[in-house]
């Protein structure tokens, strides 16, 4: 009887065999997966395992047989093909709000999604360990609550850490309770923010998801977004993300930079293929577009020293003049 139950699961674990050890340049013959399938309590002859594969076809899987080098079958067409595997595991590690626990815990879901041999591969190239600096292992349930709660339209409840300054060698924080209308999670920056809006104000702000603790969904309907924000109809994650730097709130302006030619990459990469960009002599650019008037926005502008000019609005002009101003008296100091 247990060997008749067993035999009722053959299918699926010639399935997972394909899954797991076969690839382009990984194939196995009938034999091989008469043996595979032995490890797992299966008894299994050649003529059956042809049959199978026969069926896992015509169910919709990509069964490849090849005759050189070796001659055998593997399972071609996935849901994800190696290089976006590569991009997954590359953004799992370079996320800083990851704990690190949780990245190895991520990757192996993503390896399950590839052969052994391949995920071993590109194992050995992206997997970096100790470089996350989070070491909140609430994350991953702060972001379920979130999107539920923006789901459901409901303002949440949470307590926000930050990091002061102390005598004290130990690292110490600050917390403090806030009660938020959550509209969208971003990744900007290696970091997961909330943009919301609080209670107490009328605009928009944004909060570091790793840094919060005891999230709860109140029964509180959430204010509407349109109250704080330009957005009317929905809240469009994408434009607000790009006109934001570093995720600091300010008005949206219309901005000029005038730039070296060398920097048109920087710029479009940083704003955009949709900006404007219009030659301004041999050796200069001016690029236009429209983003937050932030500190975000100026610290990005100072990084390129005088490789860019602020055109316009004035308001920039003069917090860029500031910030350089205040570097230079730091070191005249």
């Amino acid at each position: 009887m247990a060997g008749n139950e067993k035999q009722k699961l053959k299918l699926l674990y010639l399935l997972k065999i394909f899954r797991e050890k076969t690839d382009d340049d990984h194939v196995m013959s009938a034999a091989n997966f008469c043996e595979e399938l032995l490890k797992y309590g299966i008894t299994a002859e050649r003529k059956s395992i042809y049959k199978d594969i026969e069926v896992l076809k015509e169910f919709g899987l990509d069964i490849i047989y090849t005759d050189s080098p070796k001659k055998g079958y593997f399972l071609g067409q996935r849901e994800f093909e190696e290089p976006e595997i590569r991009l997954l595991c590359d953004a799992v590690q370079a996320a800083a709000f990851i704990p690190n626990n949780k990245k190895q815990e991520l990757l192996s879901k993503i390896g399950s999604l590839t052969s052994d041999h391949q995920f071993g591969s590109i194992k050995k190239q992206v997997y970096i360990e100790n470089r996350s600096k989070c070491e909140n292992n609430q994350v991953f349930y702060n972001i379920d609550l979130i999107g539920k709660a923006i789901e459901q339209n409901k303002k949440i409840k949470l307590i926000y850490t930050r990091r002061v300054v102390s005598d004290s060698k130990e690292n110490e924080y600050a917390e403090r309770e806030f009660v938020v209308s959550p509209y969208a999670m971003i990744w900007n920056d290696d970091c997961y923010y909330l943009v919301g809006n609080y209670e107490k104000y009328d605009n928009l702000m944004h909060m570091r998801i790793d840094r919060m603790k005891k999230v709860a969904i109140t029964d509180q309907p959430a204010r509407h977004f349109s109250e704080v924000s330009e957005y009317k109809i929905a809240f469009d994650s994408a434009d607000y993300a790009s006109k934001h730097f570093n995720m600091f709130s300010g008005p949206t302006e219309s901005v000029s930079l005038l730039c070296d030619n060398e920097l048109v990459e920087a710029v479009t990469d940083r704003f955009g293929q949709n900006t404007t960009i219009i030659k301004s002599g041999e050796n200069r650019f001016t690029a236009r577009f429209d983003a937050a008037v932030t500190p975000g926005l100026v610290n990005w502008i100072v990084k390129f020293g005088g490789k860019i000019k602020v055109v316009s609005p004035a308001v920039l002009t003069e917090m860029v003049k500031e910030r350089a101003q205040q570097i230079l008296e730091v070191y005249n100091a």
